[in-house]
């Protein structure tokens, strides 16, 4: 399947995707969308496990399902430890969480511990 590119509403922080299929990326998502519920700026979601989700450019239907992925402001895709930082930025009760992490080494760090994650992600499907 080809990548198609996600149209972001102006308003919106941030479009982020999620696999809609993982139990945990799910519940955790959900917490995103309701303490982002109201906000102006609000980020967008896609679910990418359904067929029909649009993907950001340059990133396949693989690529999205193996890693977190989000679309800045700007166009620019981040995925991993830069995509929750991204999004903790753009959701009203993280900010600050957001700020904090992106001061180094915290980055480089998160990053580790999503790798961690992703290699034991699988067992709860």
């Amino acid at each position: 399947m080809g990548h198609q590119s996600t149209a972001i509403d102006p308003a919106a922080a941030c479009a982020v995707y999620y696999d809609g299929g993982c139990p945990v990326c799910s519940r955790e998502i959900a917490l995103y969308q309701r303490l982002s519920d109201g906000a102006a700026d609000r980020p967008a979601f896609e679910n990418i496990a359904v067929e029909q989700a649009r993907l950001p450019d340059g990133v396949s239907r693989e690529a999205a399902l193996a890693r977190f992925h989000v679309r800045l402001g700007s166009g620019e895709v981040v995925s991993g430890a830069a995509a929750f930082i991204a999004l903790w930025r753009a959701t009203p009760r993280f900010r600050l969480l957001g700020r904090v992490c992106s001061l180094p080494p915290l980055p480089w760090l998160l990053e580790r511990g999503y790798g961690l994650f992703l290699k034991i992600r699988p067992l709860w499907r």
